[in-house]
């Protein structure tokens, strides 16, 4: 038997939200209607009525993409039509509503109201672990890490946490035992509590915990803004043209590599993703990993040569370049820049606490994979390339990610500051010339 149904998205208002909309999916069939909540929320602005999906460049407070909610709605979409699809073949019949939201809630792994009564937890570790398991194929592997840090921190502070435990109190003295016991900087501690709280988010609008005495506490660290470490242009030829010893060969790719990231732009997580099928002849085009935004970057002669070095090499799943775990990548690159004598004394200010710190350390100690990035970002800028051009190259969506970086072109800066050194004798000359007029 064949039935006819129609699936549809839109948006319903939550009593308890003013900003974000919760999504509905909307099931008619038979002159019948269910509907089932989404677990994700979005701004209207950033939902696209006409195709039912929310529009590109959005991340709510959870730290939900557009991306993750699209995939949430294709995902509910599949399930139902393949609930309709076991009444229509096997059973032969009009399922009644609850037995279609039955057959749903069996095919997504939902459990109903009912059964999460049963055995709902409230022991954040076990919550904890519903959490990771339930959003592993949303995150990126940073984001999964990050979340595991999280909690590994709370079962060293209290391994029986429950929900009903946190408040002001707790939050103060967990943070204290981060920078006491784990020695953890202010900017990391902070970083840290804003994660917590995401989580903590994400349990309450689960039924998981309802207690809310987190959302009014605030972080009160003092901080300052983190050093930009790059490599000038001089220092990145250097690394470049390195002659690497052949007891360290092992040394030449990872060079390569990061050489790459320092004429691209790209993040280790998209180097370590890019595909030779990415790659045309002038450009590279790709959809990076952590913003899923859609960027071209022109290849010039060093990235081209690099790949050009690889284009003959096999490397599983098509990649471009031979990229190791960004770990170990980080502890060669300190030993690469060792190798190059990239010992330029830096001076890193830092917060633990109430005590202000400040370490010299050289700069080879404080090389990753990151600084690639930033390498071109200063590098581009310092060679008066306009922030607008550069920030399409990267995929910044605006100047305020750019500030750190527009701060450190001091060659930029010293350019501009040529413009005041006018001989006099030519300014007396000019200003002759302007009374004249």
């Amino acid at each position: 038997m064949k039935i006819r149904y129609s699936i549809r998205f839109n948006l319903i208002k939550l009593k308890d939200i003013e900003d974000d909309l919760r999504i509905r999916m909307r099931v008619s069939y038979d002159s019948k209607r269910i509907n089932i909540p989404l677990s994700c929320r979005i701004s209207l602005n950033k939902w696209d009525e006409d195709s039912e999906s929310a529009l590109p460049k959005y991340e709510d407070k959870f730290g939900n993409t557009s991306k993750d909610i699209n995939r949430e709605i294709d995902k509910y979409r599949s399930a139902m039509e393949k609930a309709f699809a076991k009444f229509e073949l096997i059973d032969q019949k009009i399922p009644t509503p609850d037995e279609l939201k039955h057959e749903f809630n069996e095919i997504t792994g939902k459990k109903t109201n009912e059964e999460k009564e049963k055995i709902i937890p409230t022991n954040i570790q076990e919550v904890g672990k519903i959490f990771l398991k339930e959003n592993k194929t949303l995150w990126s592997e940073g984001t999964y890490k990050k979340i595991k840090t999280i909690l590994r921190h709370l079962k060293k502070f209290n391994d029986n946490l429950e929900f009903s435990h946190i408040d002001n109190i707790f939050l103060k003295n967990y943070i204290t035992f981060l920078i006491d016991k784990q020695g953890l900087q202010n900017t990391t501690v902070q970083k840290n509590v804003k994660t917590l709280k995401w989580f903590l988010n994400w349990s309450f609008y689960n039924k998981y915990n309802d207690n809310l005495e987190y959302k009014n506490f605030k972080t009160k660290l003092k901080t300052v803004e983190p050093k930009v470490i790059f490599l000038s242009w001089d220092e990145l030829m250097l690394l470049y043209q390195l002659e690497i010893p052949d007891t360290k060969n092992y040394l030449d790719r990872v060079r390569d590599v990061f050489c790459f990231q320092c004429f691209t732009s790209l993040r280790y997580s998209d180097v370590f993703n890019l595909k030779r099928s990415d790659i045309t002849e002038n450009s590279i085009q790709l959809v990076t990993v952590k913003t899923n935004d859609c960027i071209s970057i022109d290849l010039n002669d060093y990235s081209r040569s690099i790949l050009d070095k690889y284009k003959d090499i096999p490397f599983p799943k098509n990649k471009a370049l031979p990229v190791i775990s960004n770990q170990k990548m980080n502890d060669y690159l300190k030993e690469l820049g060792k190798l190059a004598e990239l010992n330029t004394p830096e001076t890193i200010i830092y917060y633990k606490g109430n005590e202000r710190k400040e370490e010299v350390i050289p700069k080879h100690d404080l090389l990753s994979t990151h600084c690639g990035r930033r390498t071109f970002i200063c590098n581009a800028l310092a060679f008066g390339i306009p922030p607008h051009v550069v920030m399409k190259w990267t995929g910044h969506s605006d100047y305020k990610a750019m500030k750190p970086y527009i701060g450190v072109a001091d060659e930029t800066k010293s350019e501009s500051m040529k413009k005041f050194n006018m001989p006099k004798e030519k300014l007396e000359v000019e200003e002759t010339t302007d009374t004249n007029k």
